[in-house]
């Protein structure tokens, strides 16, 4: 077993150290890194619904799963590899959101007339949650796309609509305040 090179050993700890790292690193990068954001507005955190995100479990439905295995099992491959690739769009739009809406909580928060050390906390404790749940999330997919286990995605819903949300509850206050 050699690939670029590696011995069986050290390709064996390469993918057990230094990948996971990475993937991390390239989350976390994604994160802090997001697209510019529009200013934020009750309209535009509104537009950031978690049922944008409500076909990525229809995709990871067994139902289905089963329904191929038991008609073309020859076709089932290709169904799971056709499906982690379009989860895997859904999960960059949805780092792109919780991206956008982290940025907006920061500049609604730097806007803010007192300090909120609490909500500085809230943001970075969301912000290392949602990146360990994409990494779990993606090796979970990795190994649904080769017939192994399943994909929850369930708990990075559940960080980015808490961060949607506690916008929502901010942007009312922001907009009452003077500029």
């Amino acid at each position: 077993m050699r690939l670029l090179g590696m011995s069986g050993p050290v390709l064996v700890l390469f993918l057990i150290c230094i990948a996971p790292g990475a993937v991390v690193i390239v989350v976390l990068c994604r994160l802090h890194f997001g697209a510019a954001i529009l200013p934020p507005t009750i309209a535009w955190i509104d537009d950031f619904t978690i049922e944008r995100y409500r076909p990525m479990l229809r995709l990871l439905d067994d139902g289905d799963v089963r329904f191929v295995s038991s008609r073309k099992p020859h076709s089932l491959t290709r169904l799971r590899r056709a499906r982690c690739r379009i989860l895997r769009r859904y999960l960059r739009c949805l780092t792109s959101d919780f991206s956008r809406v982290l940025t907006a909580l920061k500049l609604v928060m730097t806007q803010a007339s007192n300090d909120r050390p609490d909500l500085a906390a809230l943001i970075i404790r969301s912000q290392a949650t949602f990146a360990a749940c994409m990494v779990l999330v993606r090796v979970q997919l990795v190994l649904y796309s080769v017939g192994i286990g399943t994909v929850n995605i369930s708990e990075l819903l559940k960080v980015f609509e808490g961060m949607r949300l506690e916008l929502r509850m901010l942007l009312p206050a922001a907009s009452d305040s003077p500029a």
